[in-house]
Formats: structure tokens, C-alpha cells, sequence
């Protein structure tokens, strides 16, 4: 009997290990964030892995708007470029050049965040396969913030 215990523990342990370990291209896909304000397609950009905007909850300016004509398709206001405030939200890069280095997790990488116009080093880790953690941060990676983006099974 505690020999067939074992050997369950053991298969319990070998199933929950490997389960959890993730492989290069297990980030692709969309992915909604946290705010469930857009959607996000991860795809395979040569070698290394990067990021568009798909989708998202409002794809135009309200008829309240303040920085943008109403009904126009919202806009990179936000970037420092003047030359770059002109390009839509909708099918923007937000992230480039990151690579897979360990299981579950893809690092250097930058994400751009349209909210500030801002560009961040960056982190993913791969928490399950339906959630994934995106870290931007300046510098050194605890002076920065976390996000949790969920798989869209569909869009």
C-alpha cells in the first residue's frame, strides 16, 4: 500500500510539474486586459515575440471628446512624436523584441503604453495558460507595474 502511495505522489508531482512549465510560443494568441478595455494578439515576430492591438471597447472618439473628432478613430495622442500622434490606436504595436529565457517567462522586450506615450523595458510571465503577467518597469524591474491579461478564446 505505501508503495502504490508513492508512486501516486509521484505521478501527482511529475503531472503538476510539467503541466506548468511552459514552451516558447505558449503566449500566442489574444489576450484581454486587465481593464478589459482592449484585446491584444501576441504573435511571433521573426525569432522573438511581439504585440498589436486587436480590438478595442471603444475604437472611436465619443461625441463628448475632447482630444479627438468625434467618430474618428481614437488616436496615439499621447506619444511624444508629433508625427506619431496621427497613428490609431486599433492595430498599434504595443510591444517588441521579447524573448523566451526560461520556462514561463519572456524578457527583454519593450512595451509602449499608449496612456502615457511611454516606452518600458519589459517582463512576461505565463501564470497559467489562461492568465499572463506583463511587468513594464524603468530600470530595474521592481520600480516598475504589474498587469494580468486574461486568453481570449475568441474574439
Amino acid at each position: 500500500m505505501k508503495v502504490a502511495a508513492f508512486f501516486f505522489l509521484i505521478a501527482l508531482f511529475l503531472i503538476t510539474a510539467t503541466c506548468c512549465l511552459a514552451g516558447p510560443d505558449d503566449i500566442l494568441g489574444v489576450w484581454t486586459t486587465e481593464d478589459n478595455d482592449a484585446k491584444v494578439e501576441i504573435n511571433k515576430c521573426g525569432s522573438k515575440y511581439c504585440a498589436y492591438i486587436v480590438w478595442l471597447d471603444q475604437p472611436v472618439y465619443p461625441t463628448d471628446a475632447k482630444n479627438g473628432i468625434p467618430g474618428t478613430p481614437m488616436l496615439d495622442h499621447n506619444n511624444p512624436s508629433p508625427d506619431m500622434r496621427k497613428r490609431p490606436l486599433l492595430g498599434l504595436q504595443i510591444f517588441s523584441d521579447f524573448e523566451f529565457t526560461e520556462s514561463n517567462v519572456w524578457n527583454g522586450g519593450t512595451i509602449y503604453n499608449s496612456d502615457n506615450g511611454k516606452n518600458y523595458k519589459g517582463k512576461i510571465r505565463l501564470v497559467s495558460p489562461q492568465k499572463l503577467e506583463l511587468r513594464g518597469f524603468i530600470g530595474l524591474s521592481f520600480l516598475g507595474r504589474t498587469t494580468v491579461w486574461s486568453r481570449q478564446n475568441a474574439l
